[in-house]
């Protein structure tokens, strides 16, 4: 699951105009790979090459238990939440943020092999959807595609901003299922992924500072917040 994890962000976005902006929304999906990957880069958390250990990638998530923990995931999410009410001082923006970075665990938990835990320990979980690779193709670009249909159905802006977010996405997903396997999972790794987070990231920023939920009238359209 990758830009799978977006998917709820587009979601959140349509459901209500008190939603954060895409933005932000964005941050709160990948919010615990951000941090995973950071930590991966000083050795606090570890993953590892395993040839054929999911039918989809060799990655082996064998050390993560703080930031993909069910417990650690809400912590994260908590936390994002926290920061979110500093932000905007509105409860509901704040329960959907939260919401969109749980929700990365529940994304996880139906396509990682077993290598989740509830609260650390030895005791690992996962559906394995990415043992079934034209499942899991279909069910991510199903999400994206529903999410994103909602999204537009639900905003009103240009449609040339949130086209260019869906294309680099795409394109992004395409060298994630088609490019060569990674050779190594060291810090070049780490760091284009961290890039390839923050590209998506300030694109969808852009692309909330140009649409506004369809019940904002007035003034207020002309400049949505963030």
């Amino acid at each position: 699951m990758f830009i799978g994890h977006f998917a709820p962000a587009f979601a959140a976005g349509a459901v209500t105009q008190e939603a954060p902006k895409l933005g932000l929304l964005f941050v709160a999906a990948q919010l615990v790979d951000w941090a995973f990957f950071a930590f991966a880069l000083v050795g606090i958390e570890n993953l590892r090459l395993v040839p054929g250990i999911t039918a989809m990638n060799p990655l082996d998530f064998y050390d993560y238990p703080i930031t993909h923990s069910l417990v650690g995931t809400a912590a994260f999410a908590v936390g994002f939440g926290i920061l979110v009410a500093m932000i905007t001082r509105n409860a509901v923006a704040v329960v959907w943020a939260a919401l969109v970075v749980a929700s990365h665990w529940v994304l996880d938990w139906i396509s990682h092999r077993p290598d989740l835990t509830i609260a650390g320990g030895e005791h690992k979980i996962g559906l394995g959807l990415w043992n079934y690779p034209l499942a899991a193709i279909a069910v991510e670009l199903a999400l994206v595609g529903l999410a994103v249909w909602w999204y537009l159905r639900r905003t009103k802006g240009p449609v040339g901003p949130i086209a260019i977010l869906v294309t680099v996405m795409l394109a992004c997903q395409a060298i994630n299922w088609l490019g060569p396997e990674p050779k190594d999972v060291g810090a070049p790794f780490l760091l284009l992924g961290l890039f390839a987070f923050g590209v998506l990231t300030a694109i969808a920023f852009w692309v909330g500072r140009t649409r506004w939920h369809r019940n904002e009238i007035g003034l207020g359209v002309a400049s949505p917040p963030l």
